[in-house]
């Protein structure tokens, strides 16, 4: 299986949208926003196996002490075969010397960001305007 990672390539609306929608995630009916919101993203990095889009991950940064990870999705029949870790690598080349690297994780992907070296910070709580129902 070759996996080819790429920083800001070209999305497709019905591509993003399927992805978001196999992954349960209440954006994908929500495009008019989740397009230019990736797209407008301090990095975007895409997965794909044989042309077809299997994984997206954006970072929205101030570019020199801050990055936040608010979206990284791979398709769930293609789990468990590296391919988040091999975004979130890519996104460590450009952010892995940062002074903070945040994320929200929930349910099953606790456990794969805890392998990637997150963890909690502290005694910190996640705050937000949300509804908590949605992704």
């Amino acid at each position: 299986m070759d996996i080819k990672i790429e920083f800001n390539g070209e999305i497709e609306e019905a591509e993003i949208v399927e992805l978001y929608r196999a992954n349960h995630w209440s954006s994908a009916e929500k495009p008019e926003q989740l397009l230019p919101a990736l797209r407008n993203s301090h990095t975007l990095v895409t997965a794909r196996i044989d042309g077809e889009l299997v994984g997206v991950g954006n970072a929205i940064s101030d570019g020199h002490l801050v990055v936040y990870y608010p979206h990284m999705l791979v398709h769930p029949s293609k789990h468990g075969k590296g391919i988040g870790r091999k975004m979130m690598e890519a996104m460590q080349s450009i952010y892995g010397g940062f002074h903070q690297q945040m994320l929200t994780a929930d349910g099953e992907a606790i456990e794969f960001y805890k392998a990637l070296g997150f963890e909690r910070a502290g005694k910190t709580e996640p705050m937000w305007v949300y509804a908590g129902t949605e992704h």
